[in-house]
Parts: structure tokens; C-alpha cells; sequence
């Protein structure tokens, strides 16, 4: 099929019109590019005419020019907007069943409250990968774990909580996997996960290759000797990984059915420990760089004794901007950010604070970011999943309000 090919003096000659003849010199041609209908004769294409299409939208009895843009003009013919084609919506995902796997990969989170920290998502990454197409991944969990199938697992076994004595928790993880017998083994290199990890090891008889931020088929790779070197090896049954060394699973959400096994007795010795319980610290004396929920002020935040009240009554650890730390309104050890310290909680809420860069950098390993700021286009209500648009002198005593009414209401029930 050909096309015609423009010819533009011709277009021109059709919307010619009269000339007039200048003071001092030649007549000027002068052309009616509104002539819609001798320009479409000459083979252009006719000129829109912006006018007398508001003309048809045009709201009546309006003292300004109002018009009504639900009508969308293509060409010169008005389509509602109730025809347009509307994108179609997102397929659910498609969730990915290992019936018969090749062998197992298992995974002991700490999953503290039932909940996979980031640390336990990024062991399951390497897990994964150990476990390639033909393996599958089971979450050993002590208690409840959720979110297990979009983090990667196969199949998930939740243990009986046997509380908080670490050698019993040690003696259901040994037996689970004697019944499960697993290729390979991991736990998270952190302060409980590397504390079971090595109980394990002894009740099971087998070597731990700890601290691995290597994680690959082949082979595992830690540090030593202060990180001047390297070690390698295959990976064997019981491994522990470090912190943000493995990427989290980024794939399909895998199935994890639940599994129940018949837990036998594990040999290795006996617990005297006869009841066990965890004392949580006062978050007002815990370091923030180990806190799990901090709350810190910045400089919207002028009444420091409402803000000392909420962060008591939420039971966090109090923080601040480098703002109130240069004026001596905050010590200096709250201080949030690169020239502070840099968090890893769970929760962090930044009241009155815009974020500055250095500040950014210092909440960027936090899980939720909650933001009360009067600029909508403030940087932290950016970084944040959760942002009030208020002023936080307002937003403090109405969340001092609400605690204060739970409380009440909880203790009618109790009575």
C-alpha cells in the first residue's frame, strides 16, 4: 500500500485568500488555515479548532467559563470517558508447589513473635539458592511463622514452643531434623539464632561453618584472620549466615504446607534448667542501635515532656534529630543518623523531623518508618510506609488520648 506523497505548495494555494497590497510595497499572501474542508481536499489534514470544541463542553450558568472534561475529543468525534479501555488487572501470583523434592534444605529462623525479621528473609535467600531447581526449602520455626511461602519456603514445620530455656529449644530443632533429615542446615548468625546454631551442633555430633557471607552451590566463604583472608568450603550439614550478606528470595511465592512429624527423643545431655523466662530490657536504657522501636523528635517537636510521656507510654526507646542534639535540648548518644548512630529496628517514628540526608542514611536499615511531618513533600514523608500530615505537637497528646482510653478499656474487661 502507498502513500501519497504531501504536496505543500498545493495545500497552501487551497486556503489562499485575498492579498492586500502593503503601504511601500507587493501584495502579502494571506491564508485561512481554518478552512478545514479545502485543506482535506488538497490531501492535509484539517487543523483542529481548540474554540469550538470547548464550545460543546462549556458547563452553562457559570459566572467564569467552566467546562466539563469528562468527554474526551479524538478527532472530531467526542468518546465518553466511561468507553476508554481500561488496563486490565494484575494477575494474581502464581504460587510455585515442589511435589517431590530432590532432597531438603532446612532453615531455623529466629522469626521473634511469630514474624520473619529481614535476617531470617535473607537466610531463606541463600537457602534457596543451595536448594537450585530440584530441592526444596522447609522452615523449622519454634511456635508460629508467618509469611513463609512469599519468603521461599516449601514447606513449613512449626514446632511446639518449649519456652525459653535454650537447651530444650535446642533438643525439638535436633529432633525435627533427625525426622527430617535435610541436606544442608542454616541458621542466622545472630545472638539467638548463633546461639542455637551451635547447641545443634553438638547434640547432632557435626562441625558448623559459621558466619558464611558467601552463599552458593559450590562452595561457602567467611572472613578470618580479620578479614585478611578468606575461607572456603563445600557446603556441609549445619552452616550459620551473617547479617545483609545474602539477598532476600525475589522469585514466585512457593506453597510451604505445613508438615508434622513424629519428634523422637533427642540424644545429647539433658537440660537442669527446670523453667526458663525472658526478661525483656528497659527500653529507655537500651542502646539504639540494638532497640527494636524508637521514636525520636526533631525539630517540630517543642514540648520534649509530651514527647518523654509518649515515648513511656509506647514503651521505645527515645531518639532525636541533630538539631535538638547541637541545642542541648537531647543527649548526644539519641542521636539518629550517619554522625550518630545508624538503627536497626523493627519500628522507627520520626516526629517533627524533615529528614536530612545524614539522617536518611541513619534509618535506612529500619523495617517501618512512621512520619509525622506538616510538609507533605518533606524527605522522611517520602522514606516513610506510613505518613501523618500534621503538626506532631498535635499528633503526640491525641496518641496520649487513645493509649489512655485502651488502657481504661482493658482494665473494664479485666474486671
Amino acid at each position: 500500500m502507498t502513500r501519497n506523497r504531501r504536496d505543500p505548495r498545493a495545500e497552501r494555494a487551497a486556503i489562499q485568500v485575498a492579498s492586500i497590497r502593503g503601504a511601500s510595497g507587493p501584495a502579502r499572501p494571506r491564508y485561512d488555515r481554518t478552512a478545514k474542508d479545502t485543506a482535506k481536499a488538497a490531501g492535509g489534514r484539517p487543523r483542529r479548532d481548540p474554540r469550538s470544541e470547548r464550545a460543546g463542553q462549556q458547563v452553562p450558568g457559570a459566572n467564569r467559563p467552566r467546562y466539563d472534561l469528562s468527554q474526551i475529543v479524538q478527532g472530531e468525534r467526542p468518546v465518553l470517558a466511561e468507553t476508554r479501555p481500561r488496563p486490565a488487572p494484575e494477575a494474581a501470583p502464581k504460587i510455585l508447589v515442589v511435589e517431590d523434592p530432590a532432597f531438603l534444605v532446612a532453615v531455623v529462623p529466629d522469626a521473634t513473635a511469630g514474624r520473619l525479621s529481614p535476617h531470617d528473609r535473607q537466610v531463606l535467600g541463600a537457602a534457596r539458592t543451595l536448594a537450585g531447581r530440584d530441592g526444596g526449602v522447609v522452615v523449622v520455626s519454634i511456635g508460629p511463622c508467618e509469611s513463609c511461602g512469599p519468603a521461599g519456603a516449601d514447606r513449613h514445620l512449626a514446632l511446639e514452643d518449649a519456652g525459653a530455656d535454650p537447651a530444650s529449644r535446642a533438643a525439638r530443632v535436633t529432633a525435627a531434623l533427625a525426622a527430617l533429615t535435610p541436606r544442608h542446615v542454616l541458621f542466622p548468625e545472630s545472638r539467638d539464632g548463633g546461639d542455637l546454631a551451635r547447641r545443634v551442633a553438638v547434640r547432632m555430633g557435626a562441625a558448623l561453618f559459621d558466619n558464611a557471607e558467601v552463599v552458593a552451590a559450590a562452595s561457602l566463604v567467611r572472613p578470618a584472620r580479620g578479614r585478611r583472608v578468606e575461607q572456603r568450603a563445600a557446603p556441609g550439614l549445619l552452616a550459620s549466615v551473617a547479617p545483609d550478606a545474602v539477598a532476600d528470595y525475589a522469585g514466585a511465592p512457593r506453597e510451604a504446607r505445613p508438615l508434622t512429624v513424629d519428634l523422637a527423643p533427642a540424644a545429647g545431655p539433658t537440660s537442669a534448667i527446670l523453667s526458663a523466662e525472658r526478661i525483656p530490657a528497659d527500653p529507655a536504657t537500651v542502646p539504639l542501635g540494638l532497640a527494636e522501636f524508637v521514636i525520636s523528635a526533631g525539630n517540630g517537636v517543642h514540648d520534649l515532656d509530651t514527647f518523654r510521656q509518649l515515648v513511656g507510654a509506647l514503651h521505645a526507646t527515645p531518639g532525636a534529630s541533630r538539631v535538638l542534639c547541637d541545642a542541648g535540648l537531647m543527649p548526644r548518644h539519641s542521636q539518629v543518623g550517619a554522625s550518630g548512630t545508624v538503627l536497626a529496628a523493627t519500628c522507627y517514628v520520626a516526629l517533627g523531623i524533615s529528614g536530612a540526608p545524614q539522617h536518611l542514611q541513619g534509618v535506612a536499615g529500619c523495617e517501618h518508618v512512621v512520619a509525622v511531618n506538616t510538609d507533605l513533600h518533606a524527605a522522611m514523608i517520602e522514606r516513610a510506609g506510613l505518613a501523618i500530615v500534621k503538626d506532631a505537637q498535635e499528633v503526640m497528646p491525641a496518641l496520649l488520648r487513645l493509649l489512655a482510653q485502651e488502657a481504661q478499656r482493658d482494665a473494664g474487661d479485666q474486671t
